[in-house]
């Protein structure tokens, strides 16, 4: 009798606590900058709408089976900025706003999961849309004072000896903070064993050929960014490009296992440009990403572990603005982002300077589908001519600032518009307070079945992991 208590008690306990028994050797970190949940929503929403679906069509992360969120408040602020939030999810600890990887008071370096991970022995990547000195991507291998250190950060790569960085570019490559020349990173870089690979072309003839890798986009592009995913041509590097290489890279040779941290840094961007078609193109190019974590799950399920999650949400997105029906379907005549319309408003200025308000009007109709497929009302079009007006008559370049653009506001005004009969608000161009989604799946993913706050992560992820972040 009592042996056939003991095994009921252990039976009960095994199931019970599935997860510990096998500690998590693979693992996928996701952050999509400024990805709230009501920007998986409306992803979610738009997706069924224009398949003629009436559920929701899912991402792939929403079916993890684990499901949390998190309060994002940073030390110094209510709403955090990318610096602070994304140093809670890299080190566990809260700082204020615009510190990277460091306590308050910018003295005391803090050690993130990813070192933790390379004490352990396994291999670590860092990968993001945007660039790879900017705050997210930095608060896993930095340690400054002010975000806006890019050159200090990026500098630190040299010491972290991670072996795969992946992103646009870098923004200063060449100048310190306080503006001085400063020795070029590319080389020493190099010097550090780093193979600099730029674009796709270069990484087919070099990817079997570097024990650490930084894979960038081709010169000639632009620094700060990928392209947003709706303006991407199959030529253009992508983030499940970055995120193909780095799994390739780091799992190769390799019997340790590795830490893999993924930003789709630019759902932030669209957000604060109140650019809902674009986020909802950002949010499927970070499934992209997520879809190649889960490919790699189904291999390894019982030594994985991926978590989804945000460092904050972006713009106070509102689904719904008045009626009860919702036509996110609307969304799906934008063809380029409100950045790529601005320009393209502003080559027509230049090229065309005595450009007619029908000129502009078919230009903004064939990148949004406003006039010809969507009816605009009466006040919306004397709106977008009195801004025609002023810009093309009058010479009165008006714009649109949001924190990474300034806009046409011919381009912001069109698709605030195109938002609005898309059934979509916004509270503001900034951060906001909301809660942050967060979803597991894999060895210890049971650990994010609730609601925590965004410095909790790290400390379960490394408590599934068996890492030492302290």
């Amino acid at each position: 009798m009592k042996k056939h208590f003991l095994f009921l008690f252990l039976f009960s306990f095994i199931h019970a606590f599935p997860a510990f028994s096998q500690e998590a050797k693979y693992i996928f970190y996701l952050i999509g900058d400024g990805m709230g949940l009501n920007q998986v929503n409306l992803t979610e929403i738009h997706q069924a709408e224009t398949q003629h679906k009436s559920n929701p069509t899912p991402l792939v992360f929403t079916q993890f089976p684990h499901v949390g969120f998190a309060s994002t408040h940073s030390l110094s602020n209510g709403v955090t900025d990318s610096g602070a939030g994304g140093t809670a999810l890299a080190v566990g600890k809260k700082t204020k706003n615009g510190v990277i990887g460091m306590d308050s008071t910018g003295t005391i370096p803090y050690k993130s999961i990813a070192y933790a991970a390379k004490e352990q022995g396994k291999k670590v990547g860092i990968i993001t849309s945007v660039s790879i000195d900017h705050a997210t991507p930095a608060s896993f291998y930095a340690h400054q004072p002010d975000r806006d250190m890019y050159y200090e950060i990026g500098h630190e790569i040299i010491n972290s000896n991670f072996d795969f960085f992946g992103g646009s570019n870098f923004l200063k490559p060449e100048t310190t903070f306080d503006g001085k020349k400063a020795a070029s990173l590319r080389p020493l870089l190099e010097k550090a064993g780093y193979t600099i690979v730029k674009g796709k072309d270069a990484y087919s003839k070099k990817s079997n050929k570097a024990d650490k890798m930084i894979f960038m986009n081709s010169d000639g592009t632009p620094a700060d960014a990928l392209k947003y995913a709706i303006d991407q041509k199959p030529e253009d590097l992508k983030l499940a490009d970055l995120t193909a290489a780095a799994i390739t890279a780091l799992h190769q040779d390799n019997s340790k296992g590795f830490f893999l941290m993924i930003e789709g840094g630019k759902i932030d961007w669209a957000c604060h440009a109140n650019d809902a078609a674009t986020t909802i193109q950002e949010v499927l190019d970070f499934n992209a990403s997520a879809q190649l974590a889960y490919e790699f799950y189904q291999k390894y399920p019982k030594e994985t572990l991926i978590v989804v999650t945000a460092d904050h949400e972006t713009g106070g997105l509102g689904i719904g603005n008045g009626s009860s029906s919702l036509k996110t379907k609307i969304l799906s005549h934008q063809k380029t982002s409100q950045s790529e319309l601005s320009n393209a408003i502003g080559n027509l200025r230049k090229d065309r300077p005595n450009a007619t308000w029908d000129d502009l009007k078919n230009l903004i109709s064939l990148q949004t589908g406003l006039f010809s497929k969507i009816e605009v009302p009466e006040t919306d079009r004397k709106a977008l001519q009195n801004a025609y007006q002023k810009s093309f008559v009058d010479h009165q370049n008006e714009t649109a600032k949001s924190l990474y653009a300034s806009d046409d506001k011919i381009a912001a005004l069109s698709i605030s518009i195109l938002n609005r009969m898309g059934s979509i608000s916004w509270a503001s161009n900034n951060h906001s307070a909301a809660y942050a989604p967060v979803y597991a799946i894999g060895a210890g993913s049971e650990l994010f079945n609730q609601k925590m706050d965004n410095t909790d992560i790290p400390k379960k992820i490394a408590t599934a992991a068996k890492l030492t972040l302290d």
